[in-house]
């Protein structure tokens, strides 16, 4: 992070990163989420509180997930428990397997879970990687809410 620090004020990579996903919205607006609606892919609303499917693209990484954030700890292990129930069909909908943390900490230093998947060597700074980065991303949360479709009744219990 140091490099970008050198070469963007955190006001001009904040206004970046913001131009980068508003772009990403608007190529992903005209896609219905997997019941047909019109779904805010960049804030996806998962229904259950502390419970967020997650992108994020820096200068060196990409990542997309799910991030369990409940403050509980035996509420956010119920919950990760709940989504190894359906590993197999969110394996079989996102057709690859993703990473397992059952703790890993955000950015604020808070305890959380996470399913997720990354690509190293793209930034979201250079303009020519944001085709690598969406084409990243949109399979994946589009595979996220087909998944999200069917699965989001398994944790009704959580809302």
């Amino acid at each position: 992070m140091h490099k970008i620090k050198e070469l963007y004020s955190r006001e001009e990579a904040k206004k970046i990163k913001e131009s980068f996903w508003t772009s990403f919205g608007m190529f992903m607006s005209p896609i219905p989420n997997a019941d047909g609606e019109k779904v805010t892919w960049v804030n996806y609303k998962t229904g259950i509180r502390y419970l967020f499917f997650r992108m994020e693209a820096t200068n060196k990484i990409a990542q997309i997930g799910i991030e369990i954030a409940n403050p509980d700890e035996g509420i956010r292990a119920l919950i990760f428990e709940q989504f190894k129930e359906f590993k197999a069909v969110l394996e079989a909908e996102l057709e690859e397997e993703w990473i397992w943390d059952e703790l890993s900490y955000d950015e604020n230093g808070k305890a959380t879970a996470r399913i997720y998947t990354e690509i190293k060597g793209a930034s979201v700074f250079k303009r020519e990687d944001w085709p690598e980065l969406i084409s990243f991303f949109k399979p994946r949360i589009i595979a996220l809410d087909s998944f999200w479709s069917s699965a989001q009744y398994g944790f009704d219990l959580f809302k």
